[in-house]
């Protein structure tokens, strides 16, 4: 750093050719850093963990005719894939299951498959996400609603694998409503439809 100093001063107390010279080197030096940053920014994007996949978490997820049978306690999330904060806890809940799967089973089911209706009316879903945590036997012991932060839904996983009460058994958080074919959202009438319409 010091001999180029040393050359940028020579240079311009010599002539006016340096003056371009300098002008260059300068270009010079601003052009690679420009590139060095670039490469630094791709390289950076690259090495990403890529967001969860809500489809690829729920086909990866236990059997919930398995998961009532197992022995063990067990999280069922009813989600949708349109469900955008279904969408922002995918990596929370992909996390929590990385960590928890061993002694937790991870069962996902969508609300817009119809076969889950029974389910979801036993869980009382109107709202996604919906967790229902489950114990050893399969008694429904509590519920989270919405977008829950990892450290609640992680308690209650602990607490759940202990056999001891759920800390927050009945946590709410910004959720998506859902329709069901016995209490329809949406209607004029119905208070839950904040105005919305429903697409048929």
């Amino acid at each position: 750093m010091i001999t180029l100093r040393a050359l940028f001063y020579s240079m311009s107390v010599n002539s006016p050719e340096s003056v371009g010279l300098e002008q260059r080197l300068r270009n010079f030096v601003v052009v690679t850093v420009a590139i060095l940053l670039s490469v630094a920014v791709v390289l950076g994007l690259q090495t990403r963990t890529p967001s969860a996949s809500l489809s690829d978490m729920a086909e990866a997820s236990v059997p919930l005719e398995q998961a009532v049978t197992n022995g063990k306690p067990t999280l069922v999330e009813f989600y949708a894939n349109w469900c955008t904060s279904c969408q922002a806890m995918a990596g929370d809940l992909q996390q929590l299951k990385n960590e928890y799967q061993q002694d937790v089973n991870f069962v996902m089911l969508n609300v817009d498959n119809t076969k889950w209706l029974p389910e979801m009316l036993h869980y009382r879903v109107d709202g996604i996400p919906h967790f229902a945590f489950l114990n050893q036997t399969g008694d429904d012991i509590g519920a989270a609603i919405g977008e829950i932060p990892r450290a609640v839904l992680a308690e209650n996983l602990t607490a759940l694998v202990a056999g001891e009460n759920l800390p927050y058994a009945q946590a709410e958080g910004q959720a998506s409503e859902v329709e069901t074919a016995l209490e329809p959202a949406g209607s004029a009438d119905d208070p839950r439809s904040h105005g919305a319409q429903v697409v048929q």
